[in-house]
């Protein structure tokens, strides 16, 4: 039986469903093409909560119009059923696409990266922070573009840049440590979910690895950022310093911006390029930086000590040996006591797959 939605868009075939919503392939008989139909599922319909979230979804992404998101066709209301009309892109998430034909050559780790990151970027430029990046959000159209799709969480950031506190959302395996402990995320949560990505691109699975959402939420905490020169010892350094750099635990030590991110990725496919001696094939609009530029500290700066004591120690030593006197010591320095972990709060909120918030499905 045929079935039409707002007496225009013909449902074919689903392509996926999560826990708030399902999507389709449809046809649009207005203008003829094929697009991606997203429905709200009907035990929502009457939830305002989740209405307005999924109405936010399509206010957001109708003003993020760039190459790297997928785009809004259309949005409505039927028989108490939300609606959203996307493009479809009929290819792979990066999810499958690593599943399928493991670790990715660094070029192409570059490019992707690049293109998720100017993505972000522009979105964090219309004050918007996506809060869900990770393989299974990102599309390959049939050019091998990558798509960022699924802002079903993002949210606007307010006057001072952040969003509330008390509620965990994401998927636990690319959650950074502030959203883990349920507070105020900004557009350095983004940057930290990159990092965690361009990892599992190179090294064929995720950093913090694990079945139980709290104890991999608790290594994205506690635990120390693991190299990726450890699972793929090809890594330019520079890139690997990147992705340690976005990783880190503390926002103000991460990049300090998405645009640094895509200038740092820019720098090293340019110094990929002239290693293999041909030319850069990525155009982007920041300028690369001999660094990626962190956000301002707010502690102390570490203390610089002087050379000489170092010089006058080694001629001292050297005396000794002529001398044959022989330095012994008497024991070594106690071990430091290991810093106690941090706890995670507002853990009972959190969403171990994203699918409470509707994150995982293709279009």
């Amino acid at each position: 039986m045929r079935q039409l939605i707002a007496d225009r868009y013909e449902i074919k075939e689903i392509v996926g469903s999560g826990g708030m919503s399902s999507v389709y392939c449809a046809f649009d008989t207005l203008l003829e093409r094929h697009v991606a139909l997203k429905i709200l599922h009907d035990q929502f319909g009457e939830d305002e909560e989740y209405v307005e979230r999924f109405r936010r979804e399509a206010r957001a992404v109708a003003q993020l119009s760039h190459p790297n998101i997928v785009t809004v066709i259309d949005r409505g209301e039927e028989d108490g059923r939300q609606f959203i009309v996307f493009e479809l892109i009929d290819g792979e998430n990066l999810k499958e696409l690593v599943g399928r034909v493991g670790p990715l050559p660094v070029r192409r780790v570059l490019e992707l990266g690049a293109e998720v990151a100017r993505a972000l970027s522009f979105a964090h430029a219309q004050g918007l922070v996506h809060r869900d990046v990770k393989p299974q959000n990102v599309l390959l159209n049939g050019e091998g573009q990558a798509k960022v799709t699924d802002f079903g969480i993002v949210r606007s950031l307010d006057a001072v840049g952040q969003t509330e506190t008390g509620t965990v959302l994401g998927t636990s395996h690319y959650v950074a440590p502030e959203q883990a402990r349920g507070e105020r995320v900004d557009a350095q949560t983004d940057v930290y979910s990159v990092g965690v990505v361009l990892y599992e691109l190179l090294a064929g699975e995720v950093p913090y690895p694990g079945d139980n959402f709290l104890s991999v939420a608790l290594k994205h905490v506690n635990d120390d950022v693991p190299s990726v020169l450890e699972r793929r010892p090809d890594t330019p350094l520079r890139l690997a310093s990147l992705i340690e750099s976005c990783m880190a635990k503390l926002p103000p030590e991460r990049p300090v911006s998405m645009d640094a991110v895509v200038g740092e990725l820019a720098s090293c496919l340019a110094e990929l390029d002239r290693r293999d001696g041909g030319e850069a094939t990525m155009i982007v609009r920041a300028e690369p930086a001999a660094k990626p530029k962190r956000a301002p500290r707010r502690r102390a700066p570490r203390k610089r000590f002087p050379v000489w004591p170092v010089l006058v120690g080694a001629l001292l030593l050297a005396a000794v040996a002529i001398g044959g006197i022989v330095l012994t010591r008497d024991g070594d320095d106690p071990a430091a006591a290991p810093a106690d972990p941090v706890r995670l709060r507002g853990i009972a909120s959190f969403d171990p797959d994203g699918d409470g918030e509707e994150h995982s499905e293709r279009v």
